[in-house]
């Protein structure tokens, strides 16, 4: 395989790569916050898309992303307020049931608003001829957009976590709703924190890879999938891991088509999430606790 072709494939795997990692960052946000799993995530990145599509039409770009963003991180609280709250003590099944059936009423709404056409953004630098050469490699300036902040969200989150008093209070919540009430925190309020800023960096994911993927009504359920198989491939919780483990199967799809059609690539992802739940289901950077989901 000639180099330029190999630097391709590579590039289209960090492309992919950063896309699954940033939806993993949602998920591993309201794991930390609630030990359990949306499956709506990957809706939150359409709506992203979707919302800054609509607006940019009448506003700004940076304008659009921002309000999209904002309008996005407000669903989330909403449908945490409204829906899951309500049978928040029914168990882990339940509460995944529940994100299950959200995505489809989410999906299903985005169908009427927007219908059936697929939708994108401008070039946040350039446009779609612009293209940037590396030793025989020719790529999109967006792609520079889409590692860039897919770094800058990690480097953030991991910060937020560790040093703040919120977002430690948000990972007491995970380890014991009853404890964290014996210190002083309100567990819904942390919970409802946890689904905003899921939503809204959901958010910030759908709208940088829009003008390299365009967006469709529809994609959420298959970046649910991706995003949950690298957020569990990584460890769920740890969104360093999850951008090593999103940037493995981004390559690693790439490369697949070598050897199996383009249309099969998605088997690839399946496979990857089968062994690590039967393998290692606490994921390879993730501590034993990990491998099974606490109560909400």
């Amino acid at each position: 395989m000639p180099p330029e072709v190999v630097l391709q494939y590579l590039i289209s795997g960090l492309i992919y790569g950063s896309i699954y990692a940033a939806v993993a960052i949602g998920f591993n946000i309201i794991y930390n916050a609630t030990g359990i799993i949306n499956f709506a995530q990957g809706e939150f990145a359409m709506l992203g898309g979707m919302f800054a599509s609509s607006l940019s039409a009448r506003l700004p770009l940076a304008l659009a992303i921002a309000v999209a963003m904002v309008l996005t991180a407000l669903s989330g609280a909403v449908l945490e307020r409204v829906f899951l709250r309500r049978v928040a003590r029914g168990g882990v099944l339940k509460m995944i049931v529940t994100t299950i059936g959200l995505s489809i009423v989410i999906r299903e709404a985005a169908l009427l608003a927007w219908g059936e056409s697929v939708r994108t953004l401008p070039f946040f630098t350039g446009n779609e001829v612009s293209s940037v050469s590396f030793l025989g490699a020719n790529f999109s300036p967006q792609v520079f957009w889409v590692v860039g902040v897919t770094a800058l969200t990690v480097a953030a989150l991991t910060a937020f976590f560790r040093f703040t008093l919120m977002g430690k209070a948000m990972r007491g919540c995970s380890a014991s709703r009853e404890g964290a009430s014996l210190c002083g925190i309100d567990p819904d309020r942390m919970v409802t924190i946890a689904f905003t800023l899921s939503a809204g960096i959901g958010a910030v994911a759908g709208c940088v890879v829009a003008p390299l993927t365009q967006t469709h009504y529809a994609i959420g359920s298959g970046l649910a999938i991706k995003g949950f198989t690298v957020a569990a491939f990584g460890g769920l919780g740890n969104s360093v891991a999850a951008v090593v483990a999103g940037l493995f199967l981004g390559m690693l799809e790439s490369f697949s088509i070598v050897f199996v059609p383009e249309a099969y690539k998605d088997v690839v992802s399946i496979c990857v999430l089968l062994a690590v739940l039967f393998v290692k289901p606490s994921g390879l950077f993730g501590s034993r606790a990990a491998g099974a989901l606490k109560d909400y």
